[in-house]
């Protein structure tokens, strides 16, 4: 622990205290277990699996390919302010990514059709 002026700094990640220097649990205590409720939903999402044409297109049409929210305010022609991309605070922006990337995938490696008309 580093003391300031008013504040106390703790480098527990580059300062070992001198009582536990060899011992093997000291690392433990900082260790705070992470609840994640979303996580068995990602795993859904995850493990579907894409086997016709189909979903695929369906899957491909229905997740987006850049993000619908993103937007440059424009007045009379003068750019006063910009909508940043909300997409990124999705939970599960990833995996419905992965999951439009591996539909295209399929419909180019097993159908064989070109995906230029969902880019």
């Amino acid at each position: 622990m580093l003391k300031t002026i008013n504040q106390r700094i703790f480098l527990p990640a580059f300062v070992s205290p001198l009582g536990e220097k060899n011992q093997k649990g000291s690392k433990k205590q900082f260790a705070k277990p992470k609840l994640d409720l979303l996580q068995p939903l990602r795993q859904w999402v995850d493990k579907i699996d894409i086997q016709n044409r189909k979903s695929a297109k369906f899957i491909a049409k229905l997740i987006p390919a850049q993000c619908p929210f993103e937007r440059d305010i424009m007045l009379f022609g003068r750019k006063i302010g910009h909508i940043p991309p909300m997409c990124k605070l999705n939970p599960l922006y990833n995996e419905l990514v992965y999951l439009r990337f591996r539909a295209l995938c399929y419909l180019v490696d097993q159908c064989g059709e070109d995906i230029q008309s969902y880019c």
